[in-house]
Order: C-alpha cells, then structure tokens, then sequence
C-alpha cells in the first residue's frame, strides 16, 4: 500500500514512520511519499526517516516531493497534516488575540478561526485534487482545526475523509489507568465537538467505572485533567472533560497566563523547531520531542496549579496510533472502534447531519460508522452548538470572501465577547497574514 503525508516536512513524520516501521502483518504499508511545499524541511525530515529505517531491513521505501499530483497518484491513503502559514502563522494568530484580550490558542477561540480562514481554502483544494487524482484513496485528516477542516473536506469527499485527534485517546489512556483497567478492553463514551468533548462512561466488562473515579477525590486529582480541572468542578459535570475545555471553564485564568507567559506556544515552537531544522538528526528530533512533550499545555497548568506533567504522560498522545489502526480496520476489514471525526448523521440531535463531531465510531472496510450515543447533557448543549455556528461561518467566509461572514465568525464565538473586538481582531489578522487581505 502507498501511503502519502502532505505536511511531510512536518516535525511530528517520524511519529508516524516509527509506527510504520513497527507493523509487520500482512498488507502493511510499503511506500511513503512525504510532500511538503517547502523542501528544507521535506529534507531534513526524510533525512530523520532514513535513520529510523537502518536498523529495519524491510522498511518501507520512502519519497520526497513538493509536486501535490505527483505525491497523490497512487495513494491508497493520504494523511493531510499541513499548516498553512507555519508556525510563525500560529504565534500571529496568538499575539493579535491577546493583545485584544481574548485567547490565540490555535484551535479555540480567535485563533483558531483565524487559523481556519486561513487553512480551509487550502484543504479543499487539497480535496479536490483527491478528488480528482486519487479517487479511490482515504483521506485522514490531522490539519488543525481538525474538526472544522475535516467538515470542509467532507464537503467535497464525503465520508472518505476522517479526522484524528490524540486527545480523547490521551484522556482515555490516562482514566483507564487511574481505574486500573487495560484501554483496550475499555469503551469510552466520549461526545463532543474536536477539542471541545466529555468523557462520560468509561465501561470495563459491561461495567461504568467512571462513578467509582468521580467520587474518588484522591484519584481525580492523580491525572492530568483532574489537576487542571479540579475535583470538585469534574463532579459538578459528572464527567471529565477534554483538556481543551480549561480554555473554555477557566478562560481569564488561561488568558492571563499566557499574557504573563514570556513567549506563546507558537513562538516557542517556532523557535525550537527552527533549531532542530537548522541541524536535524534522529536523536535532536528525540530531545526536541521530548521538550516539547514536556512543556504542552504548561499556562494552563500554571493557572491551574496543576504542576509539571508526569512521566507516564510525556509520550506522545498516540495520533499515529490512531491513524495506524483506522487503516487497519479500512484495508484489512480489522474491525476497531475508534473516536474519529466524522459526520454527524442522527448521532447528535442537536448538529445537522453534516456536522462533524468527535464520537466513538466502528470501523471496517467501508469506513467509520458514528455510534449512538446518549444527548449530551444541558450543559454542553449550548457550547457544542455555539462553536459549530461559529464554525459554520467560517467555512462560509472562506468560501464567499465576505467579510461581514468573518466578523459574524469570530464574534459569534463564546470566547470573544464583542462584535468591535471581532472587526479588530480580523482588521489585525489581515495585516498580519496576506491570503487574508482581501476580507479587511
């Protein structure tokens, strides 16, 4: 099988060709073509795959190229990981949000949509040239915003794009492991929008565990998001939610943290990745991984109190793993259940059927198949449908140029509070980012 990685020049390859590398069954993947439109990086990352491939006899054969057609024909499946502006985009997208007060972060609030106007023109051409190249080939999707750019391809794709998302299977891994059971013989009723979902049940042996964890204070406080979010605010919820909801519950804490901050996430991995590009290897790749891992979320862990990370939660959080395993149950009718983003269908009865949310699916040869799932409780109902209006009109503005469709995108959002603020914020976004002119 052909597997081709747009964004292959990206920083988080390796993951993926590492698990490559550890799946020997038969109808594995064999050839890998990295593109990338920039070919510094596609070099220096195919450069740190040849080095994990030494040691392994049948590795497989791997690729470069910054021609799209080229790197689609052929592919059996496409992971589209591409970020549009790089990472001096991000840390842009962060430093005009705060300095209006409102949050950056790349994939919720002003950030995010600014990250989306810029992104989803990008993605559905990418689509399209599936579409149109390699139409028989499954597109899983990593380029943030997951949800929304995994909708926006949908549009074009159908249900032969997925998208993938690593924190539902950190949050899973790590509750599993408080309630002393093995993942994989756990099922998660997690529900929700990408970044923005709730753990509600975690069921071992036909069992819900998760009451025996809520009422454990002690337990709660043992994992990641029981630090940040606190014992008392999980039980009020009576789930524990997805480490991107402390932007949302504690967002002037979160907001002054990274005011305070001495640079943004951005700016902080653009300046690391540019060290790390500046000399790559396979080892500076893994000391790069493991700060980087080291230091995730660190502002709302400040605001929160929550402490350092612990060691068993600074291994990666298993996208590619995910990825890995949805092509399994895809190429070789393996059967997995898996928490995707696909559309909605009936799953939720709030979203539309095109909506994509982020809800545990069955997978086989013919795709990913959304479960039923319990309505989401009260108070989720009117955050879920908030966001998704707001990223309704992002896909709107992207695809008309309207700027009035912009504004209603970020003032529309809970996390920015002003229709004034929401011209400002696109007014500064355009300056900053040219593919956006055309909407000041």
């Amino acid at each position: 099988m052909k597997l081709t990685i747009l964004g292959g020049g990206g920083f988080r390859v390796p993951l993926v060709y590492r698990a490559l590398l550890a799946d020997h069954a038969e109808g594995r993947v064999t050839r890998v073509t990295l593109h990338d439109v920039d070919a510094d990086r596609l070099a220096a990352i195919g450069g740190v795959l040849a080095e994990q491939a030494r040691a392994v006899p049948d590795a497989p054969a791997v690729s470069v190229t910054t021609d799209l057609d080229e790197a689609l024909r052929g592919a059996d499946f496409v992971f589209s990981a591409v970020r549009v502006g790089g990472l001096a985009g991000r840390a842009a997208d962060e430093r005009v949000a705060l300095a209006e007060g409102v949050l950056g972060q790349e994939t919720v609030g002003a950030g995010g949509i600014a990250y989306g106007l810029r992104t989803v023109p990008v993605a559905l051409d990418i689509a399209r040239r599936v579409a149109r190249v390699a139409p028989d080939a499954w597109v899983i999707n990593f380029t943030n915003p997951a949800g929304l750019v995994t909708e926006a391809m949908s549009r074009v794709l159908g249900d032969r794009v997925i998208g993938i998302c690593d924190s539902p299977v950190g949050l899973g891994r790590r509750v599993a492991r408080v309630l002393g059971a093995d993942p994989g013989d756990a099922w998660f009723d997690y529900v929700g929008l990408n970044h923005l979902g709730w753990l509600r049940g975690v069921r071992v042996a036909g069992r819900d565990e998760l009451p025996r964890l809520l009422a454990d204070t002690e337990a709660l406080g043992s994992f990641e998001e029981g630090r940040l979010f606190g014992a008392d605010w999980i039980r009020s919820l009576g789930a524990v939610p997805n480490e991107y909801l402390h932007y949302y519950y504690f967002n002037r804490e979160a907001v002054r943290a990274y005011r305070e901050a001495g640079r943004t996430r951005g700016a902080y991995l653009r300046d690391q990745q540019a060290a790390f590009y500046g000399a790559p290897s396979l080892d500076s790749w893994h000391a790069t991984l493991a700060e980087r891992e080291a230091t995730y979320m660190a502002a709302n862990r400040e605001a929160a109190g929550a402490g350092d990370r612990a060691e068993q939660d600074l291994e990666p959080g298993g996208y590619e793993q995910v990825a890995l395993a949805l092509m399994r149950a895809v190429a070789r009718d393996e059967r997995a259940t898996l928490i995707l983003n696909v559309r909605n269908r009936t799953t939720l009865s709030v979203l539309d059927a095109d909506a994509v949310v982020e809800v545990p699916c069955l997978v086989d040869a013919n795709g990913a198949h959304p479960v039923s799932v319990a309505p989401l409780p009260h108070h989720a109902v009117g955050l879920v449908a908030a966001v998704k209006a707001a990223e309704r009109e992002v896909l709107a503005a992207a695809e008309s140029g309207s700027r009035e469709t912009a504004v209603k995108a970020f003032a529309l959002h809970p996390l920015v509070d002003s229709v004034s603020v929401a011209r400002r914020l696109l007014d500064a976004y355009a300056r900053e980012h040219p593919e956006l002119g055309h909407l000041a």
